[in-house]
């Protein structure tokens, strides 16, 4: 039985950094993930993706984000059950819960934080009759590694974000990008549809609109695609990989059963306070929950962590009165044990 103050459903960015901020209470943290290492999506599924909203860093890849927010909670030592899902709850007569894993591992705490994300997922796939015949051969859903494009052909589909921002990115990685979208208009960011566009007029993106990938050719690694475009027009491209970018279909797997309030497959939470659910000690933070106004954001999600722990200290210390202290002037525990303390302050005369 593993016990632990707070045990934390998800080892994505939101749950790594209520580990900081639970560290900063005193708090000690265990965390569960179904991937078989911590990061969430931004480990397993887009490592090489810059992220541009992260306070004090203009663009960093997820996956150095990944490495940041570890290194950051590095001297809280937290625990990690990876490769395992959290299965089954059980409440005891002492308010406390037991989470057991689909091997059989057994948690123990009285503090249940969901930082599922988006839960587990799969790709959306086009309805391609072959497309099958070639995953992994030159067809991807999902990219990991952008350096296995260098100095090919490749053709990406789709008019999200995720299509949107891959495709620049490729622009100085592959030989030749090719965008094509069913539609004229792009449902990405308006800057991202702005940076497409200019590289477009620069000869650096090919833009094949309204159009759809409807075959996949090649024997046993993919050499080509067949497009069509205006519903009538047939486009033969030579190319190495096709990446067909239509988002993930979330699935909240079984926590769905655990008797929370879920809404459109996120789960309900009180933000006017602290995140908990309709369930006492359960909180959900992160992609995973919803509440009026919710966005989702790594950003968000790590304020909703911070409110989060200050709550879940109250529900275990309840005779305990917590006095705030900014990290400037407390500090942290350093990565090597000891105390950061903060600079003190330098008065200096003026002459």
């Amino acid at each position: 039985m593993i016990k632990t103050d707070i045990l934390i459903i998800g080892a994505g960015p939101t749950g790594l950094f209520a580990v900081f901020e639970a560290g900063l209470l005193k708090l000690k943290c265990h965390l569960i993930d179904a991937l078989p290492q911590p990061g969430g999506q931004c480990s397993e599924i887009y490592p090489k993706k810059p992220i541009y909203d992260i306070p004090a860093y203009p663009e960093i890849l997820a996956g150095d984000l990944t490495t940041k927010l570890l290194e950051q909670i590095a001297s809280f030592q937290p625990g990690f059950t990876l490769g395992e899902r959290a299965e089954t709850i059980e409440k005891l007569e002492d308010d406390t819960f037991i989470v057991t894993t689909n091997k059989g591992t057994k948690h123990h705490a009285p503090i249940i934080a969901i930082a599922g994300g988006l839960g587990s997922f799969e790709p959306r796939k086009p309805p391609i009759p072959n497309i099958a015949n070639f995953e992994d051969s030159g067809v991807e859903y999902i990219i990991r590694d952008p350096e296995m494009y260098r100095n090919k052909k490749v053709v990406i589909a789709g008019g999200g974000d995720s299509a949107l921002d891959w495709a620049i990115f490729l622009t100085d990685v592959a030989a030749e990008v090719t965008l094509v979208h069913r539609r004229n208009e792009f449902r990405g960011a308006l800057d991202s549809v702005d940076k497409v566009q200019e590289l477009k007029n620069a000869g650096k993106i090919n833009m094949i609109t309204p159009a759809e990938v409807t075959e996949v050719l090649g024997d046993k690694k993919v050499t080509g695609v067949s497009i069509t475009k205006n519903g009538e027009e047939e486009i033969i491209l030579d190319v190495d990989h096709f990446i067909p970018l239509f988002g993930l279909s979330p699935k909240l797997g079984p926590i769905a059963n655990w008797g929370l309030d879920i809404e459109k497959n996120a789960i309900k939470v009180n933000n006017a306070l602290d995140y908990q659910t309709n369930i006492p000690g359960i909180y959900a933070i992160g992609d995973v929950n919803t509440y009026p106004g919710k966005l989702k954001l790594i950003l968000c999600g790590f304020h909703e962590a911070t409110l989060m722990c200050q709550s879940a200290y109250k529900r275990i210390h309840p005779n305990k009165k917590y006095v705030m202290k900014y990290t400037t002037v407390g500090g942290v525990e350093g990565f090597d044990g000891t105390k950061k303390e903060a600079p003190k302050a330098v008065v200096k005369k003026i002459e």
